[in-house]
């Protein structure tokens, strides 16, 4: 962890003061008695701050804190930020390429300087500070930023990704808190957004359409405080989304319009005391996760009311098989794992993850040979790998490796994992840099193949986690249980095995 002191600058060599005589002052002046003396200024004193640093290059253009990062589905390099000083910047994450050099050299040369990387293009037209950003997918054809303005821009690219061009923009709530794009194919370019009034929008991106560019799909308003966050199915048919008000709504977006799932606080079962922030979809359940610890697991009923931890459950991620895991990152500090496969039971909590500090993103690889790892990122300002096998006695509770870099919360800053995303996209090789945000303002960058990757929820392996890193044996092999069919069979296309009838709390 960063630390940090007081730089003591005085001068050993310093001079000894020159005395003079009492005889030879011209003027005595009467002191009425010893002044308290001034408390050091915080402000003036010089700070030295010691930061181990894991990255190989940097961003820095923004002068606020950063709150949301996302990257090219397609062009894995270009990556937009969003940030406190009411600017998105859209960049080149490819760190410089080092020297030639002959064989005769050294194996073992002196680290470069590190650089900071090139601006494609800023977005400065927002009125307050940028909290959301995203590629639209498949192909990532446009990219959107939403603030607390309210306002929901689109900007569409050329073929390189290189420029981007404004499309149209919306603004039909006081703030935006979250975007999230949709991954069907049957409709490209769409994203969902949730505003603190507790609405929640969907807009299709069309540049040709030159009348309606931005085309509202649906506006709910279901929600009855703050729409806190929300989550696509895996196959983009359905969105999940929960308030501070402790509702779950699961939404028919494409078909029927109309909720799939409606479950309230009027329901004592689900309620919980302080709201509902985070959520994680799979193709047959809905995880959520609120204030105290609390979570719930939804696949058209309450199937698990889980409280592993003591403080609000910021993030959420589900395994890919033949793993059958829910991660749960806490703000005190732990992270918990669930057997999906067993009742929900604990398979492992690790209660200082980051320390006492929160943790603030979970996300498991999305690789088929790394679905055991799981990535984590606190205000510690360190990001964490785990080895998510085995139980509650795995070898150093599976910690594999960890990156740093960012000043820790103590210093003033931490990471913030706000605005990633962990549905599956497009698959990015070895060679791929690492992206961790911070609330200093400054982006720093690891040269890890395949770890920005797997933490935005990529496909993609880490040489960084290799086999033999961590003693954890794999889990016994269990045969899968019986699930709850998708949300979306049923009678004549409606989504009603899952959730019931359309509308109906469960």
């Amino acid at each position: 962890m960063a630390s940090s002191k007081l730089n003591q600058n005085t001068d050993l060599h310093e001079d000894e003061d020159e005395l003079l005589d009492a005889d030879e002052a011209a003027e005595e002046i009467d002191v009425d008695g010893d002044h308290p003396m001034d408390d050091d200024d915080p402000d003036q004193a010089e700070e030295e701050i010691q930061l181990q640093n894991d990255s190989a290059a940097y961003f820095d253009q923004h002068n606020d804190s950063i709150f949301c990062i996302a990257q090219h589905p397609t062009k894995p390099s270009v990556v937009v930020t969003g940030g406190g000083d009411d600017v998105a910047y859209i960049f080149d994450a490819t760190p410089p390429a080092g020297p030639v050099l002959p064989s005769s050299f050294e194996s073992n040369p002196q680290q470069q300087e590190r650089q900071g990387l090139a601006v494609l293009q800023k977005l400065d037209a927002h009125g307050d500070s940028v909290n959301a950003v995203a590629f639209t997918l498949p192909k990532g054809e446009y990219v959107v930023t939403a603030g607390l303005d309210g306002q929901l821009r689109a900007y569409q690219s050329n073929s390189t990704a290189t420029q981007w061009e404004f499309v149209a923009s919306a603004s039909e709530v006081e703030e935006i808190n979250w975007i999230e794009p949709s991954p069907s194919p049957e409709h490209p370019n769409t994203i969902a957004l949730g505003a603190n009034d507790g609405s929640v929008w969907v807009y299709q991106i069309n540049a040709a359409d030159t009348a309606s560019p931005l085309t509202i799909v649906q506006a709910y308003y279901l929600h009855t405080a703050s729409c806190t966050a929300g989550a696509w199915t895996p196959d983009g048919r359905l969105l999940a989304t929960v308030s501070e008000d402790s509702s779950l709504y699961v939404l028919d977006v494409f078909e029927s319009g109309q909720p799939v799932v409606s479950l309230t606080a009027d329901d004592k079962r689900f309620e919980v005391d302080g709201g509902l922030y985070s959520v994680a979809c799979t193709a047959t359940m809905v995880a959520v996760g609120g204030a105290g610890g609390n979570i719930k697991v939804v696949a058209g009923q309450i199937l698990a009311s889980l409280q592993a931890q003591t403080d609000g459950v910021e993030t959420l991620s589900f395994s890919s098989p033949p793993l059958n895991l829910l991660a749960a990152g806490s703000v005190d500090g732990s992270i918990a794992l669930f057997d999906t496969a067993h009742r929900f039971a604990v398979r492992r909590q690790i209660k200082e993850a980051h320390e006492e500090y929160a943790v603030v993103k979970v996300a498991f690889v999305r690789s088929p040979q790394r679905t055991h790892v799981l990535t984590s990122a606190g205000m510690d300002g360190v990001v964490r790998r785990w080895d998510a096998r085995g139980g509650t006695t795995a070898a150093g509770q599976g910690f594999i490796k960890e990156w740093r870099g960012h000043r820790g919360d103590s210093g003033k800053g931490g990471t913030s994992g706000s605005g990633l995303s962990t549905g599956a996209k497009a698959g990015i090789g070895v060679g791929v840099s690492v992206a961790t945000l911070t609330i200093l303002g400054v982006l720093l960058w690891v040269w890890k193949a395949g770890f920005l990757a797997s933490w935005l929820g990529i496909a993609g392996s880490s040489s960084a986690a290799g086999a033999g890193a961590v003693s954890s044996a794999p889990a016994a092999s269990q045969p899968p249980p019986q699930q709850p069919p998708p949300f979306w069979q049923g009678q004549a296309g409606s989504q009603a095995a899952w959730g019931g009838q359309a509308g109906a709390s469960a």
